[in-house]
């Protein structure tokens, strides 16, 4: 594809770009602070430090027009409607062999929009993931069963699990990545198990596993399912982990006839007229709403026994 020239850059930025642009470039990302562009290539990587010869807010946009005009043969730039589909997973919603040129703009909004493309292949998460490597990135497309079960999928579980300590008291965060991590069934055996210890001092880090209908390690009965739901009640951090846990152990047990009345027709109901005179969380959440999830806790202790 035909590149534009522009008067707008510094001749040896020019130059150097010219040569780069003939090479198989896989995405682009541009480190603005340092001023350098950076390319993956289809033999490593290429670093092209710049020159700016006018305001480095003005130099970037001549740079990334020069970027997207041989990129999609768009001399204005990246296109601005494409910026409202990305977060639409409209862009690529068929099998588009041109979804990975928006790698090659060298702009932010191009790699969100292949990320949430539903096109989105392994080969092109992995490029996509080199450009942009994000946490809300990584959750997207380890979302993808294809990118889930390739390569790729065990690099973006492992920076998710590296990443969670950094979410701290976020529990709804905590809730989302570990639901994404256990759903790719890319953890190993350990990892899960460390997830799920975790879970004993914060519920919201093993919630996840039930709403996914897994236990750690063992099979999902009633019993241990019982048990499992006590550890989530035992000391949840927020009215959300309080709605989520009440939610899936109903749901679990309308699944099993067997079960006591009070469990087979749970679900967060049983505390929206709590919730809705207070926002507590923590130790005085649960003093509120202790009286509520007594009986709970005895009918759950009655199948865990």
């Amino acid at each position: 594809m035909d590149y534009p020239a522009t008067q707008d850059l510094a001749p040896e930025d020019q130059f150097r770009l010219e040569i780069l642009l003939t090479r198989d470039l896989k995405a682009v990302r541009i480190d603005e602070s340092a001023m350098v562009l950076h390319a993956l290539v289809a033999d490593g990587e290429a670093c092209l430090p710049l020159h700016p010869n006018d305001r480095p807010e003005r130099y970037l946009r001549h740079l990334r027009e020069l970027l997207a005009g041989h990129a999609l043969g768009s001399p204005g730039g990246y296109p601005v409607y494409l910026s409202r589909w990305t977060r639409h997973g409209q862009v690529g919603m068929a099998d588009d062999p041109n979804l990975g040129r928006l790698l090659l703009t060298g702009e932010p909004e191009a790699v969100v929009a292949v990320v949430h493309s539903p096109a989105l292949t392994a080969e092109l998460a992995g490029y996509a993931w080199w450009a942009m490597p994000t946490p809300e990135n990584a959750q997207l497309m380890l979302r993808r069963p294809a990118v889930a079960k390739a390569d790729i999928g065990a690099t973006l579980a492992n920076f998710l699990i590296e990443h969670l300590p950094f979410l701290q008291e976020d529990a709804l965060a905590i809730m989302d990545t570990v639901t994404v991590l256990v759903a790719s069934n890319r953890l190993s055996a350990a990892q899960e198990q460390a997830l799920w210890q975790k879970g004993k001092r914060r519920p919201s880090h093993c919630l996840p596993f039930l709403e996914c209908g897994r236990l750690p390690g063992q099979a999902v009965t009633p019993a241990n399912f019982a048990r499992a739901a006590l550890l989530l009640l035992e000391r949840p951090e927020t009215q959300e982990v309080v709605t989520r846990a009440l939610n899936v152990i109903g749901a679990f047990y309308r699944e099993n006839n067997h079960a006591p009345t009070e469990l087979r027709q749970l679900n967060e109901g049983l505390v929206t007229p709590i919730f809705a005179r207070s926002t507590a969380i923590g130790s005085l959440m649960r003093k509120k709403i202790e009286p509520a999830l007594g009986p709970v806790r005895e009918a759950l202790q009655t199948l865990a026994d």
